[in-house]
């Protein structure tokens, strides 16, 4: 794969000629100047198609096959890892016609020589092991979000992708919507807003569960696998009527601190990371200086753990305020209309995944933004799709040309440790002051304690 990053406002007469990909580049770019659903005839989706990328899945759930689904008809699925083979084969049933090789260990994907992409789909708390293990071997990644289930996770991620310069992208397919998030962050950039003074992110609160018994491990599960880097602990499932079974297993996983971060990180990861983008995109670069706010939990907590193992332990309700240099607030919140509220000094805009409303938004009728407002927030590169299809063209395009996609691990990372941030505070009931710098809590070992988790024996990342 070549990795010279070109930067795609280089004149023509300048870029080097260096094959029918740049030519394609230059194409894309053009069309980007104008509104951003006029697509050039010949377009990067269909040298995609024309050329199909091998691809190798780790984790073939839900978000795993989902993902595959918006980029079939540009991938060529080779082999699937999952330690769940129900779920391996009906992959490989769907997406190869039962083709593709089949694994309960990701390493055998992983050292793979004709595999250059993969796409891990695990539960959180499998985010980064495979991620950095792909980063070192030399392989581009489209990794599910939110990256890691530590704030110490993120650091080491980010220090392999300096040190690898593989492209990996961050499943957050809300920076690929461009009728609504997309066009959002135009507005801010081109100035409409004003100053930001606000941001909110509202996330909806999460589930309890009843006492969810022991259960055995069904037969097509390595539950010691799934497990992987968390702390040993028996299988529990419950059936429930009328809705997924209680577990802390497929799914259900994100409502255990053991595997994930709750709401705060599940659905944090995508409006957070809108109004950090928006943040950034404003000249508001400076990370936040500290965080507190209240929340509640299903289960008691002593010195940051829960005293149950039993169900469901993740924050179900909170209000949580970061502060920031110069007075910049934002809210992290479950009780109001799941979306992301930017204000500024000039006027305030609401956007979630149905719409895209504000005096700002009016306006554009009788002062439209400028042709090319999107491309400027979509780091120029080509758009011909829309949501997790154009999340995907877009990482597959950054794969082959060697550039940045839209949703890489350095800025998910900055929003990524405010979630992080709110779940420690949110555990160990009390506010927090935040050297970003350092990426250190001030004066409280024990909150700094938890920045961190360790793996367990065996599961250690193999760098």
């Amino acid at each position: 794969m070549n990795t010279k990053r070109i930067n795609p406002a280089t004149p023509a007469s300048q870029t080097p000629q260096i094959g029918r990909r740049h030519v394609l580049q230059g194409i894309a770019a053009a069309a980007v100047a104008t509104p951003y659903f006029a697509w050039s005839p010949r377009s990067i989706a269909d040298e995609l198609e024309s050329d199909k990328t091998p691809i190798g899945l780790i984790g073939a759930g839900g978000m795993g096959t989902g993902n595959l689904n918006s980029a079939r008809k540009w991938i060529n699925l080779v082999a699937i890892a999952d330690v769940d083979s129900k779920r391996a084969a009906a992959a490989n049933d769907r997406f190869s016609e039962g083709k593709a090789d089949v694994y309960d260990d990701y390493r055998r994907v992983i050292e793979r020589d004709d595999i250059k992409v993969l796409h891990i789909a695990t539960p959180d708390h499998w985010h980064t092991k495979p991620l950095i293990e792909a980063m070192l071997a030399g392989k581009d990644v489209y990794c599910e979000k939110p990256l890691t289930l530590t704030i110490e996770e993120g650091k080491l991620i980010r220090k392999v992708q300096k040190q690898t310069g593989r492209i990996v992208q961050v499943g957050t397919q809300q920076r690929s919507t461009f009728p609504l998030f997309v066009k959002a962050m135009a507005i801010v950039n081109e100035g409409r807003l004003g100053k930001i003074q606000r941001v909110q992110a509202a996330i909806g609160g999460a589930p309890t569960s009843p006492s969810i018994p022991v259960a055995s491990v069904p037969s097509e599960l390595n539950w010691d696998r799934w497990l992987g880097p968390a702390p040993e602990t028996d299988y529990r499932f419950l059936e429930s009527k009328g809705n997924r079974p209680n577990t802390n297993g497929h799914y259900e996983f994100r409502w255990w601190y053991e595997y994930s971060g709750g709401k705060l990180t599940d659905w944090g990861a995508h409006h957070v990371d809108i109004c950090n983008w928006a943040l950034k995109l404003n000249g508001q670069t400076d990370g936040p200086i500290a965080i507190g706010g209240t929340a509640k939990h299903p289960v008691e907590f002593k010195d940051g753990k829960p005293v149950q193992n039993d169900r469901y332990n993740t924050a179900t309700s909170f209000q949580f305020t970061v502060d920031y240099p110069g007075g910049t607030q934002m809210i992290i919140r479950n009780d109001t209309d799941n979306g992301a509220m930017i204000e500024g000094d000039k006027g305030r805009i609401f956007v979630n995944r149905g719409k895209l409303v504000g005096q700002p938004v009016d306006d554009l009728k009788d002062n439209p933004l400028p042709d090319d407002a999107i491309s400027k927030v979509y780091k120029g590169l080509p758009m011909e799709h829309n949501e997790r299809s154009q999340h995907w063209a877009n990482f597959l395009y950054c794969s082959r040309e060697g550039l940045e996609p839209i949703s890489d691990v350095h800025s998910h990372m900055e929003m990524l440790n405010v979630c992080h941030l709110a779940g420690i505070s949110a555990r160990l009931g009390r506010d927090l002051k935040w050297d970003d710098a350092n990426e250190q809590i001030v004066g409280d070992d024990q909150a700094n304690a938890m920045l961190g988790r360790p793996y367990r024996e065996g599961y250690a990342i193999e760098m």
